[in-house]
């Protein structure tokens, strides 16, 4: 690993251990708004954070684990370890949103008090654009260093952002209008649309687990980064690619003359390594040399050099 993942690792580090005190922070305001206004879906929006400090914690954990170096039981690293905090978020999020819609309908049958509800929508408006900022810093951080956990705990955010939005025009049409069953009724909405976050979000990491390919994208630029520096060789074929937290593994076959030295084919080999790795920071690179009678019919598979 060079220098650069590893200052990406330590910083990623850095600002999960951040994310643990904005959650509880964020999540002591908005219970202050739920205490303030006995609002079901202030509380629902309150109980959200609370799961965001739990996964703040999680990540954090995954982020020291996924960081630490290959060893003997784990000689491709620790990088997956990121996937399953994302999916314990997801899970937490299902949770959540479970005994939102239990409170929800308790509400929907005992009935509902709002009191000082002005006072509660700008407590909860503070909350939210801690939030907002904060989400936005974690998805831009996490794409950057390829942190799946500060990209799940990011997105997270947005959905408790959304969340929080949902609740301020509820909560207010409720109590301009008079119509306070439109507050367990929103609640109730808010719970179905985290539910579906959750779903999702353990979803895509439970596929990430199962080894899936990078995007599109980063393969276009795998192979254009293997044409421009293959000089010397014929071609490249069985390119294969596998994510696992911020690296990516890159696998292909090269075809060389078959009279080619091992030493020029060395050469030529320590060359596409380092224009991969230069061009897909933190990638891992293997290349199975094979002589020119293994080359392959041109296709879609196959980079001409």
């Amino acid at each position: 690993m060079t220098a650069e993942p590893k200052a990406d690792s330590h910083r990623a580090t850095t600002i999960a251990a951040a994310s643990i005190a904005i959650a509880a922070a964020v999540m002591a305001i908005k219970y202050v708004a739920y205490l303030v206004t006995g609002s079901v879906a202030l509380y629902s929006d309150a109980l959200e954070s609370i799961v965001n400090v739990m996964t703040a914690v999680v990540a954090l954990i995954a982020l020291y684990i996924g960081s630490r170096p290959p060893d003997k039981n784990h000689p491709f690293g620790h990088h997956k370890a990121e996937f399953f905090a994302a999916i314990f978020e997801g899970a937490m999020i299902i949770v959540a949103a479970v005994v939102i819609l239990l409170k929800a309908i308790n509400a929907l049958r005992t009935g509902v008090t709002i009191e000082q509800p002005g006072l509660g929508l700008a407590i909860n408006a503070a909350a939210s654009t801690i939030n907002a900022g904060w989400a936005w810093l974690l998805i831009d951080r996490g794409r950057k260093w390829r942190s799946p956990a500060l990209v799940a705990d990011g997105r997270h955010l947005i959905t408790d952002v959304v969340t929080s939005v949902g609740v301020v025009v509820g909560l207010a049409l409720a109590t301009f209008t008079g119509w306070l069953i439109l507050d367990p009724l929103l609640a109730a909405a808010v719970a179905v649309n985290i539910l579906w976050t959750g779903y999702r979000l353990a979803l895509e990491s439970m596929s990430s687990l199962m080894d899936e390919a990078a995007s599109p994208e980063i393969e276009r630029r795998i192979r254009a980064a293997i044409e421009a520096n293959g000089n010397g060789a014929l071609q490249a074929h069985d390119i294969r690619t596998r994510q696992a937290g911020r690296a990516l593994f890159i696998e292909f076959h090269l075809v060389v003359p078959g009279t080619m030295s091992v030493y020029d084919a060395h050469v030529i080999c320590d060359r596409l390594e380092d224009a991969l790795e230069e061009e897909i920071e933190g990638s891992q690179v293997v290349i199975h040399v094979e002589p020119d009678n293994k080359a392959k019919i041109v296709s879609g598979g196959v980079v001409p050099l």
